[in-house]
């Protein structure tokens, strides 16, 4: 069956390499958590805040290996008063044999604010 899990990461500053070790992380950590293997997603859309300029987050995991063959589309989340700064969202669509009350959804760092109901 088609799901999507969703994620979040916040950052104290934009540091490349942090980025990129954050978001690679993120994407481990929700792949663990939900028994997912990469030739189970369909694709990864991401989207990061304005704040943030040194690395996109799709070539952020990228940068790690693996993810070749998944589509990753990444898109500038809105810039709204009040919004979390520094932060990189995550959906990931997959095929996946779990009921959606079993999905494990994944915010880090200060991102768990964003949905303080599932932490």
């Amino acid at each position: 069956m088609t799901k999507a899990i969703r994620g979040a990461v916040q950052f104290k500053s934009d540091d490349k390499e942090i980025i990129k070790e954050r978001v690679q992380f993120l994407l481990s950590r929700i792949m663990s958590e939900n028994e997912l293997d990469e030739e189970n997603i369909i694709s990864v859309f991401f989207s990061i805040t304005s704040d943030l300029r040194s690395i996109n987050p799709a070539a952020a995991l990228r940068a790690g290996g693996g993810f070749s063959e998944t589509p990753l589309f990444c898109a500038q989340e809105p810039d709204t008063e009040g919004a979390m700064p520094r932060a990189v969202r995550v959906m990931i669509t997959c095929e996946l044999e779990r009921e959606k009350k079993d999905l494990v959804h994944i915010y880090i760092d200060g991102a768990e604010k964003l949905r303080p109901d599932l932490n």
